[in-house]
């Protein structure tokens, strides 16, 4: 089975045992964001800058691997055109009975975001793109394919994990894994990944993520660092992920 199965597979699983990234937000927090009261994550602790995400209504916005019903009704109540791709049945199906619930339309795509986006070039104004990439082995192609379907001018925000949660134990109190980390060419690595059932995960460095963007044609515009939200790393507040704002020119 290809790893996307695998991970398809295994957040389906989660969602159903109530995976915290798979709770689809509910009836007030839907009212409260079309009063302007709203906040949304990259990452899992910090709220994105409002700044970023400016004027909503009538922009053409692409949630990649973003399903779950927790990010695209806000942007539906804010007035955006909202498109989600995912490769989880379970998240795409939130999606749906969000927007049946609320009463908006959205664009559900389910696609594997390490193929060629199934769009069409300047389709979109703005692209949201919560933490994934660690998930997926090659993350240089995913860029290239934002930069691609955006229109001159639009935004990319992405949530990235920075490689720090790859190193550790379970505890996160040693340092016991070598780079990259890489289960489709480290046995061990991917023993480890089954019994913690974490499916199939990668690291990604700097150069990969913050360079890859560049390199699309991306120019960065915003960074912040998050944590964890929770465990020995997060206790001492060691930036686990970052999350950026770039926008093609």
């Amino acid at each position: 089975m290809d790893y996307q199965d695998i991970n398809a597979k295994t957040i389906d699983r989660w969602v159903a045992e109530d995976w915290e990234w798979g709770r689809p937000i509910d009836h007030e927090t839907y009212l409260r964001a079309l009063r302007g009261e709203w906040d949304v994550l990259l990452t899992p602790t910090k709220p994105v800058p409002h700044r970023w995400l400016g004027e909503l209504r009538g922009k053409r916005l692409l949630g990649l691997a973003s399903g779950g019903g927790q990010q695209m009704p806000i942007f539906a109540a804010l007035g955006a055109d909202c498109t989600v791709l995912d490769f989880s049945d379970r998240q795409l199906e939130s999606e749906r009975m969000v927007a049946d619930r609320e009463g908006y339309g959205i664009r559900v795509v389910k696609a594997d975001m390490t193929k060629p986006l199934p769009f069409s070039g300047g389709e979109f104004d703005v692209i949201f793109h919560p933490v994934s990439n660690c998930y997926v082995r090659e993350v240089e192609p995913i860029f290239a394919e934002c930069f691609r379907v955006l229109k001159s001018g639009g935004i990319l925000m992405c949530g990235l994990d920075n490689g720090v949660n790859f190193m550790v134990d379970e505890d996160e109190a040693k340092i016991v894994n070598k780079f990259p980390f890489d289960p489709t060419l480290n046995p061990e690595q991917m023993r480890l990944l089954s019994e913690t059932d974490c499916g199939v995960q990668f690291s990604h460095t700097l150069d990969e993520q913050i360079g890859g963007q560049l390199r699309a044609g991306f120019t960065l515009l915003d960074v912040y660092e998050d944590t964890n939200g929770s465990g020995y790393l997060h206790s001492l507040n060691i930036p686990t992920f970052w999350a950026t704002l770039s926008q093609k020119n």
